[in-house]
């Protein structure tokens, strides 16, 4: 099931939005607004696969809207929905999914949607990491890998269920994880920003986090701290 937002300051194209895709399989509308101000924050704090938005509205524009998803990496993606062609070149340096101009047919918008199922499903497939040892190697779900910490020549992986050892360092495993959800914390530690709890100092210039899903810490820099507070919120 994919959760859609949508947000237009015009009342009839929300309308015909809301319309149109109430009527897709395997779509939930979570919010429909005429506020950007409205619709980030219900992006924020609400599980939201896809936003639809208008770009020219009122106090902020849904070109603004959509830096600011992509500034603070949320996992949403967007379609532009409007009737500025202006705006296609820089939208696009946004990684939107789509740019459709006003008028539109419905079959435009189903066609939007149905590149996106495609997207997510062949996403789905490549989100896997391969983990070498010497005499087997593992396929782990990325999104299942709280933490990894190097020690010596070794390094252990934690994940929701198992803990995985490996020769692999640090920067092997680091390029094949997305920056949007690890952050190398440490030069001992990567960690899954979903599955954080809580900070601890530990040191002037360091703390231990802590995580849902284990009872083992990592560490992070007070450096990586300021970043992971800016970068990601």
């Amino acid at each position: 099931m994919v959760k859609v937002g949508l947000v237009d300051d015009y009342r009839v194209d929300l309308e015909k939005l809301e319309a149109i895709v109430s009527r897709m399989q395997d779509v939930e509308i979570v919010f429909a607004t005429d506020s950007a101000e409205e619709a980030y924050s219900r992006v924020k704090n609400e599980d939201i696969d896809l936003l639809l938005a208008d770009i020219e509205m009122p106090h902020m524009s849904g070109y603004e809207l959509a830096d600011l998803i992509r500034s603070h990496s949320l996992d949403v993606d967007v379609i532009f929905v409007t009737g500025n062609s202006g705006y296609a070149v820089h939208a696009f340096d946004l990684n939107v999914h789509d740019y459709i101009m006003k008028p539109y047919h419905a079959d435009r918008l189903s066609s939007s949607f149905e590149r996106y199922f495609k997207k997510k499903t062949e996403t789905s497939l490549n989100g896997r990491i391969l983990i070498k040892q010497k005499s087997k190697m593992h396929v782990l779900q990325k999104k299942d890998i709280i933490f990894a910490e190097r020690t010596g020549r070794s390094t252990t992986i934690v994940t929701t269920s198992e803990e995985v050892q490996t020769y692999q360092t640090l920067n092997d495993i680091k390029g094949d994880l997305p920056e949007k959800d690890f952050l190398r914390s440490h030069r001992s530690f990567i960690i899954n920003i979903h599955y954080i709890k809580h900070f601890s100092a530990y040191t002037k210039h360091s703390f231990t986090v802590s995580f849902e899903g284990t009872s083992k810490k990592a560490m992070i820099t007070k450096q990586q701290l300021d970043y992971f507070q800016n970068y990601y919120f």
